[in-house]
């Protein structure tokens, strides 16, 4: 992406359909087409927006939020599956990259989950939140350093985190170290109150400024009815007063646009990549500012997986079909060996 390049980026504070992935899914494909005609090249979502946050488990015991956490998992999207087909589609004719955050359902668990469509429609990137904030942890698995990547997209190179993973240094430092130009983040919103969005708010600004790249910020909003509704008693709905800040962050710390911190709404902006160069040119992060023979990160981009065929299954395979006959019909014990290891491994 040239330095001279500006690109128009749309951060959205959305109200999810509580309980409905498909009235979720809509809104966004609105807000996709309402973004295209304003000119857009990049919108970013809030934090499994698709459903819906889950917001219960702030507030709920383990031993009671059984129900709620049913309906999360009926109505989590697969990945891929008809949720992405819908997304790819609208960002394909619209020539738009897309930040979506989702509950991932893979079998029996869910995962906070970030996906990255390029203007072509293709899913650049799928990636889970490493590890799961407090509450959270009773809803969804653990993420794994393969998705602690940057992505090349038609609007620069982008990463993503969600929320708490902002206060992992480390882990911001892996994106910056791979030269993201823009970073999208996602939060629940609706959540603790006003000092979770100024948090919120110290956290991305100082971020695009030790970065050197664009910040986009998107957080959920839900509405008094359905904060009285997620709330358990009366005194618990205070839980989910405030905590929106939806923005756009240049990389010296500045808002390009005012912050929409309540309602739904879309917070509009052009990035110019020439503020990247004027901010690294007096400090590069990972570049000439950086010291990495004094310190470096060491980063393990392995996906984890519940099965792995080890070097001694090989060596006992190896072994063990030198020996014994083979047949014209399945191609030898090795074979059948190595097809039903890669069998399991699919479907893990």
């Amino acid at each position: 992406m040239s330095a001279k390049q500006i690109v128009r980026a749309a951060a959205v504070q959305l109200n999810p359909v509580l309980d409905s992935a498909d009235g979720t899914v809509d809104k966004v494909l609105d807000a996709i087409a309402a973004a295209a005609v304003q000119g857009v090249r990049l919108i970013v979502f809030p934090e499994t927006v698709v459903p819906y946050y889950p917001y219960f488990s702030f507030v709920t015991p383990a031993v009671s939020m059984g129900a709620a956490h049913l309906r999360l998992y009926e109505q989590a999207p697969t990945v891929p599956g008809p949720v992405c087909d819908a997304v790819a589609a609208a960002a394909r004719a619209y020539g738009m990259v897309v930040v979506l955050g989702v509950n991932e359902r893979d079998h029996g668990t869910l995962y906070n989950t970030q996906l990255i469509f390029d203007a072509d429609g293709t899913l650049g990137l799928k990636r889970r939140k490493i590890t799961p904030t407090y509450h959270e942890r009773m809803v969804w698995g653990m993420g794994d350093g393969s998705g602690l990547k940057t992505v090349s997209t038609a609007v620069g190179t982008v990463g993503a985190l969600a929320c708490w993973e902002h206060y992992n240094p480390l882990a911001r430092y892996a994106l910056m170290a791979q030269h993201e130009q823009i970073h999208c983040s996602q939060f629940p919103g609706s959540l603790v109150g006003p000092i979770f969005a100024e948090q919120m708010e110290v956290t991305m600004r100082h971020h695009a400024l030790e970065s050197g790249c664009f910040v986009v910020n998107a957080t959920a909003w839900l509405t008094p009815e359905q904060c009285k509704a997620q709330a358990p008693t009366p005194e618990l709905e205070r839980a989910f007063a405030g905590g929106c800040y939806t923005a756009i962050i240049s990389p010296e710390g500045k808002h390009l646009a005012e912050p929409l911190r309540d309602g739904e709404g879309m917070v509009i902006a052009d990035l110019d990549f020439a503020l990247i160069t004027k901010r690294k040119r007096m400090m590069d992060s990972v570049g000439h500012y950086a010291r990495p023979e004094l310190l470096s990160l060491q980063l393990d981009s392995r996906s984890a997986a519940p099965l792995h065929a080890t070097a001694a299954d090989a060596a006992h395979s190896a072994a063990h079909s030198a020996t014994a006959p083979t047949t014209r019909e399945s191609g030898g014990i090795e074979a059948a060996y190595m097809s039903a290891i890669a069998s399991l491994m699919e479907k893990s």
